[in-house]
């Protein structure tokens, strides 16, 4: 039986008579009831459902089917809140996360030139690193290295690497040999569509209807349809490709290119360290609105959370997608009222009821997705207020992620960069304790890295 958590909030319903769905998941206890569970569940699914379509246009760059990553994404996420829902009994969705496959597809594949099979296998093994990293218990000793005003870099970091990806997409931002970038053609279609979309969302978002994103998609790709933009033959096709990334990992791939350098560790260091960090983030802000938080500032239960985290990215590389992880978005079925697993168990069952549209997630362009990308990436800069920027030990690691992550579009970049500087400055004050000594390690590989990139 998990652990029953008082809820901060003021119950809206008295106690009733135990159910089975009360004992398994305490929300009475915690001052909600099943029609505010169903409410909750299906209110995270619709600010969250965009990633059905979103997370398939990603890693369609990366050369990977559509459709099979649609299929992949509604069953990974589905297999995800289930395990959340059930196994740690709390109020937070997971699908895959937004940043994460972004890095893949350019910085895996498109730069590293490594195939998709094999950053699966990338992809598993960082899952389940951190299953172990959970089970042994030095997760804490893990995240006491990296300080929060870097972390807080690297998610704004993401974000804007993110927001960078949407603009292109949309042919707003676009490649200039002189000046590097420059404004597209506003007057083409693409950029007129995505103005559209980002325009409906702004609207949407501030009259507080729910799932604007998913609603921006919808309208946006109905018109990309009936004006010859969408490629509405190819839905044909995604119907073969549903299934197609199921166990399409590829170990031995992955094994022979171990013994080729830094590439694929760093990949895995990458998705492990995102995660982790991200994962932590996102708990600890849902599970505080839920008011499912001690005193103490503890979180019962974290770790149950935690091997929910690392067991579903395990299960989404296995399905053919990126690393799985909490969505913060689940803070809009808190607001609601929903209090346990059970939102959780709803939403996941949604993302079952979408299964038979993944096919058509190939009819949706580029241009429908990229306002969704854009404004997830303007949403991922609120922790930018957490760094003293009047502290220079403070802001130039900071900046230093924050700005290489887009410029370089490498998530790894940015974090090297941040660490490396903040150990240079840890170093530069003496500051040689046993706490910074991982900190120091990771820094000298970076160095190493750096070196080895430029073939020193």
């Amino acid at each position: 039986m998990v652990e029953p958590m008082t809820s901060a909030a003021s119950p809206a319903f008295e106690p009733a008579a135990s159910t089975w769905l009360d004992r398994r998941f305490a929300f009475r206890a915690r001052g909600s009831d099943v029609r505010t569970e169903v409410l909750a569940g299906f209110t995270t699914f619709f600010t969250m459902a965009y990633v059905v379509v979103v997370n398939p246009a990603i890693l369609g760059m990366a050369g990977m089917p559509i459709a099979g990553v649609a299929t992949a994404t509604c069953i990974g996420s589905l297999l995800a809140c289930l395990i959340m829902g059930f196994l740690a009994d709390v109020p937070v969705a997971m699908a895959p996360g937004m940043g994460l496959n972004a890095y893949f597809s350019f910085t895996v594949v498109q730069q590293m030139h490594l195939p998709w099979q094999v950053g699966l296998v990338c992809v598993f093994l960082s899952g389940l690193f951190f299953l172990v990293l959970t089970r042994l218990g030095v997760r804490q000793m893990v995240m006491s290295v990296i300080p929060h005003h870097l972390l807080a870099a690297v998610a704004a970091g993401i974000g804007m690497f993110i927001a960078l990806i949407g603009l292109k997409n949309a042919g707003i931002v676009v490649a200039n040999p002189e000046t590097i970038v420059a404004l597209g053609k506003m007057t083409a279609p693409g950029p007129l569509l995505s103005l559209v979309g980002l325009a409906l969302i702004m609207a949407l978002t501030l009259l507080g209807v729910r799932g604007a994103i998913l609603i921006s998609i919808l309208v946006t790709t109905v018109i990309g349809i009936a004006t010859g933009m969408a490629p509405v033959a190819a839905a044909h096709q995604g119907w073969a490709d549903m299934g197609s990334t199921i166990l399409a990992l590829d170990p031995a791939w992955a094994w022979r290119l171990f013994g080729h350098g830094w590439g694929v560790l760093e990949v895995v260091f990458v998705f492990l360290f995102v995660d982790l960090f991200e994962n932590i983030g996102t708990l600890v802000a849902v599970t505080r609105k839920a008011g499912l938080v001690r005193p103490d500032g503890s979180i019962p239960g974290l770790n149950r959370m935690l091997y929910a985290d690392s067991i579903s990215s395990m299960i989404g590389a296995l399905l053919g997608t990126t690393t799985v992880t909490s969505y913060v978005e689940s803070a809009t079925g808190v607001e609601v009222g929903g209090r346990s697993g059970l939102t959780a168990v709803i939403t996941g069952l949604l993302f079952l009821v979408a299964l038979p549209f993944a096919p058509y997630a190939q009819l949706v362009p580029l241009a429908a997705t990229a306002p969704a990308l854009i404004v997830v990436g303007a949403l991922m800069m609120a922790p930018l207020i957490e760094i003293d920027w009047n502290k220079s030990e403070e802001a130039i690691p900071a900046f230093l992620a924050l700005v290489m992550i887009p410029l370089t579009f490498s998530i790894a970049n940015g974090l090297a960069f941040g660490i490396t500087a903040h150990a240079l400055i840890k170093a530069l004050r003496r500051e040689f304790t046993r706490e910074n000594a991982l900190l120091f390690v990771l820094a000298v590989l970076f160095v190493f890295r750096f070196a080895y990139i430029a073939g020193v």
